[in-house]
C-alpha cells in the first residue's frame, strides 16, 4: 500500500497587505495530482488545515473541490481529510456524505460516534489493506472538562492527558487491534503541537499558550505511522522515524524561508512501514529577506535574480540606520519604484533607527549603536520586563501574555 502524507495547505491564505496565494496553491495542487499519478499513490492523507480560515473564499473552495475532482483521474483509491485548528468542522463536514461516494473520507471534528474515526481502506484486490485512525484537531471540549479554579499546571496536565487518552481509546477500538492482529498496518493522523518540535511564527496557538504538547511516547505502539499536521517545518517527533510532520507545501510566512517544502511517500509491506521517502515540492514563488544597512539592502534589491521561479518574489526589507525614518523611506522608495515588479515586489518594510546612548556631558565616542524602544515588538518588550521576575514564573507569564496578545 502506497500512501502520501501532506498537511497545512492553508488554501485561501491572504499574505501581507492582502496578497493572495491562489496561484501558488494552484501550481502545488496540479503538481500533487501529477505526483500521485506518477508515484502510484493509493491513499492520500491530508492532516488538517486544508483552509486558512473557517470561512474560506470561493476561490479557495474552488481549488479544493477541483483538486478532489482531478484526483479521480489518478490511481488513488482513497483520500482521507481531517480538520485542523484553522478549519471549520461545519465547512469540511457539510459535503462529507456526498464525498464518501468519491471515496473521500472527511473527519472535520470528533464525531458523535467515536468509532467513526476508524477507517478501513481496501487494497488493489478489494480486500482490507490499511486501517486509518483519522483523529482531527482535538478542541478543549474533546479532551477535558472545565474545572473551576484549576492552576495553569493542572490545566496543562488535563489537556495532555486528554489527548493521550484519545489516542489510547482509538488504539483500543476492537476493529483496530483485530485487523492489526491479522497483519494490516495502522496509520493515525493528528493535528497538534508535539513536545520538542520546532514551530515557526505562522502557526496559530492551538491551546492556551500551546498547552497540550504531547510526546512521542503518548502514541500507542499499534500505530505503524503517525501523520501529523500543524507545524509547518517537516520534522520527526522525538526522533521517531514513523511519527512525522510533513510541513506546509508553500512558505506561509517569512520565517519559513529556510524550511524545506515536501510531502512524504510511505510504502507499507506485510503490515509494516517498509520505506519512507521525502518528495520535494517545487517552489513557484520565493520569499526573501533583505536585512542590513541601507546600502546593503539597496544593493541586494538591485542585484536580485528571480530565475527559476514562475511568480515574482516577495521581499521583506529591514534597514538598520542612523538616518531618520523619512530619509530612509525616501531613499528606499526611489529604488522600489525602479524594480521590475515581474521579478520582485517589496511587501514589508521596517526601519530600525540606531541611536547612541551616552550620559550628559560625555563626549561622543564610537560606542555600539542601540535600538530605540519603538524598534522592539510587544513580545520583546515583555520578555525584557520578565527579566526582573523570578525565573520559575516567567514561562507561565509569557504564555498568558501570548494568549492576551492573540486575543487582541
Amino acid at each position: 500500500m502506497r500512501v502520501l502524507h501532506t498537511a497545512d495547505w492553508h488554501l485561501g491564505q491572504r499574505f501581507i497587505s492582502g496578497h493572495e496565494r491562489t496561484e501558488e496553491h494552484r501550481h502545488f495542487l496540479e503538481w500533487l495530482v501529477q505526483t500521485v499519478r506518477e508515484q502510484r499513490v493509493e491513499v492520500l492523507v491530508i492532516a488538517g488545515d486544508v483552509f486558512d480560515t473557517g470561512s474560506p473564499s470561493n476561490q479557495a473552495l474552488e481549488l479544493y473541490y477541483s483538486f478532489l475532482l482531478n484526483m479521480r483521474s489518478t490511481g488513488c483509491r482513497d483520500i482521507v481529510v481531517v480538520g485542523g485548528n484553522h478549519d471549520s468542522p461545519a465547512t469540511l463536514n457539510a459535503p462529507a456524505r456526498l464525498l464518501r461516494h468519491l471515496r473521500v473520507h472527511v473527519v472535520g471534528c470528533v464525531p458523535e460516534c467515536f468509532e467513526d474515526q476508524v477507517l478501513v481502506l481496501d487494497d488493489a484486490t478489494g480486500k482490507p489493506g490499511l486501517v486509518v485512525c483519522a483523529a482531527p484537531f482535538l478542541r478543549d471540549r474533546d479532551v477535558r472538562l472545565s474545572v473551576p479554579g484549576e492552576t495553569a499546571e493542572e490545566r496543562e496536565t488535563r489537556i495532555k492527558q486528554g489527548i493521550a487518552d484519545h489516542y489510547a481509546r482509538l488504539a483500543a477500538v476492537e476493529q483496530v487491534w483485530q485487523l492489526k492482529g491479522l497483519g494490516l498496518p495502522v496509520l493515525a493522523t493528528g493535528h497538534l503541537y508535539a513536545a520538542g518540535a520546532a514551530p515557526s511564527d505562522s502557526e496559530r496557538t492551538i491551546h492556551v499558550g500551546n498547552l497540550g504538547q504531547i510526546t512521542a511516547d503518548h502514541f500507542p505502539e499499534v500505530f505503524d505511522y503517525v501523520a501529523l499536521g500543524h507545524l509547518h517545518r517537516p520534522q520527526r517527533v522525538g526522533g521517531r522515524e514513523h511519527i512525522r510532520y510533513s510541513g506546509s507545501p508553500i512558505p506561509l510566512s517569512f520565517s519559513e524561508i529556510g524550511h524545506p517544502k515536501e510531502v512524504l511517500l510511505l510504502e507499507f509491506v506485510a503490515g509494516k512501514l517498509h520505506t519512507l521517502e521525502t518528495l520535494e515540492v517545487p517552489g513557484t514563488r520565493r520569499l526573501i529577506r533583505f536585512h542590513g544597512t541601507l546600502e546593503e539592502v539597496v544593493a541586494g534589491l538591485q542585484a536580485y535574480d528571480n530565475t527559476g521561479y514562475l511568480l515574482p518574489a516577495w521581499a521583506d526589507v529591514q534597514i538598520h540606520s542612523e538616518l531618520t525614518q523619512l530619509e530612509v523611506a525616501d531613499a528606499l522608495l526611489k529604488v522600489i519604484q525602479e524594480l521590475d515588479r515581474k521579478q520582485l515586489e517589496v511587501l514589508a518594510r521596517r526601519h530600525f533607527r540606531l541611536v547612541k546612548l551616552r550620559a550628559l556631558g560625555e563626549e561622543e565616542t564610537q560606542e555600539p549603536l542601540t535600538r530605540s524602544l519603538h524598534d522592539f515588538t510587544e513580545r520583546e518588550v515583555f520578555e525584557q520586563r520578565l527579566e526582573t521576575e523570578p525565573e520559575e514564573g516567567r514561562s507561565e507569564l509569557l504564555r498568558t501574555f501570548d494568549e492576551l496578545l492573540e486575543s487582541l
